[in-house]
């Protein structure tokens, strides 16, 4: 079979539409990966040559204005969209637009970047996710985008243990997460819960909008995936 399968991190169930606000090194690379793997994508700034990263490729709505201005947002097809990024240069304009997508257009997923790390802070607790480190930014704001239950973060030297970040699907609400180490063969390491993490215990109940890391190995990472996603699978 030939052709390239999109990893994990930037598969989507279904094809969506996504706003990108801030057309920078970040910005551009997210929309032409979203691109690439089917969605369809418009990005918005302030200036139209910062487009000219985007490349001779990209096919996307391209739209010069603030990304906070209900017109622009309209423009850029913010009422049909599905996921919303606010990567621009300034704090502000991240926040203000993160929260008019959410909060007047209702768009599920809206994700930011953030570089002060006490407001990144705060804007996790207002349930909006927030990107404060550089390096990783692309990746994790793609995994945030898409919505993706299952990822893998951290990869020891030999290769053999991993770190997987796992977003508690509705099954699992309500039990423990013993059932669901039993279930998949992973060790839960921490929590992370109104955006503050916690150590686990044996009778840690899971809740709506909590995020496991769990140690695994590549032999049991499949079963990890198929446990978040068939949780009844994981019921006595």
């Amino acid at each position: 079979m030939s052709g390239r399968t999109a990893p994990a991190s930037e598969r989507w169930e279904r094809h969506v539409h996504v706003v990108v606000m801030g057309c920078g090194r970040v910005g551009s690379a997210i929309a032409r990966r979203l691109e690439k793997v089917g969605h369809s994508v418009a990005v918005i700034d302030q200036d139209p040559e910062a487009f000219r990263r985007l490349g001779p490729e990209f096919t996307g709505r391209q739209v010069t204005g603030l990304g906070f201005d209900r017109q622009v947002l309209l423009d850029a097809g913010i009422d049909s969209a599905g996921a919303f990024a606010a990567v621009s240069s300034g704090d502000n304009s991240n926040i203000i637009s993160a929260r008019v997508a959410r909060e007047t257009f209702g768009v599920q997923h809206v994700v930011a970047r953030i570089y002060d790390s006490k407001r990144a802070e705060v804007f996790e607790r207002m349930g909006i996710p927030s990107v404060a480190t550089v390096p990783w930014t692309v990746n994790r704001l793609m995994r945030e985008l898409l919505s993706v239950k299952v990822s893998e973060i951290w990869r020891e030297p030999t290769g053999k243990v991993l770190l997987m970040r796992v977003t508690v699907t509705d099954g699992w609400v309500g039990r423990r997460v013993t059932d669901l180490e039993t279930a998949c063969g992973a060790r839960a390491a921490w929590l992370v819960r109104f955006g503050e993490s916690q150590l686990l215990t044996a009778n840690t109940v899971l809740q709506d909008g909590d995020q496991l890391v769990v140690a695994a190995t590549d032999e049991i990472s499949d079963r990890v995936h198929q446990a978040v996603e068939n949780p009844q699978g994981g019921r006595a």
